[in-house]
């Protein structure tokens, strides 16, 4: 017989780094969750991408206290600020793009480098092809305020 799904929940979490402290222990253990096993089997898969990226993951409880979860690409702004070598700047140690996007831009990236994010972004995204992909990217460059040359 399944399982009965309570509820899932979508947190952003840095790889590798999950821990019992919020937002993740609050928000699980009020759910029932079991914080440790989370964040040790988070931890296992995420290991192997770059540290301290931003990894969106939607978890689903059940009834019986157990959870599934599914880790994501990390975002595509993350993606564009680093490739466009912006600077973490700021509280929470974060790039940051324009100001004023579509009037002053913060940095740029090559139509080879959209291409590239665009490719690993694939499998989140809702586009057929890889052209479509790109075109979501520039959406989002430009919405950051990053130049796309080429």
């Amino acid at each position: 017989m399944a399982k009965k799904v309570v509820g899932s929940l979508k947190l952003q979490i840095k790889a590798g780094q999950a821990n019992p402290s919020p937002p993740v222990g609050p928000a699980l253990g009020q759910r029932g969750v079991n914080i440790m096993a989370f964040c040790k089997e988070f931890n296992a898969k995420t290991q192997e991408m770059e540290p301290g990226s931003p990894v969106p993951v939607v978890i689903t409880y059940y009834a019986d206290k157990s959870f599934t979860f599914v880790t994501k690409t990390p975002p595509a702004s993350f993606l564009l600020k680093k490739a466009a070598g912006l600077k973490p700047v700021g509280k929470r140690n974060r790039a940051k793009g324009s100001d004023k996007p579509g009037r002053a831009n913060a940095g740029s990236v090559t139509v080879k480098q959209i291409r590239e994010i665009a490719e690993a972004k694939m499998p989140d995204l809702s586009a057929n092809d890889i052209e479509a992909a790109m075109k979501i990217i520039v959406g989002s460059a430009r919405s950051v305020g990053i130049e796309v040359r080429g």
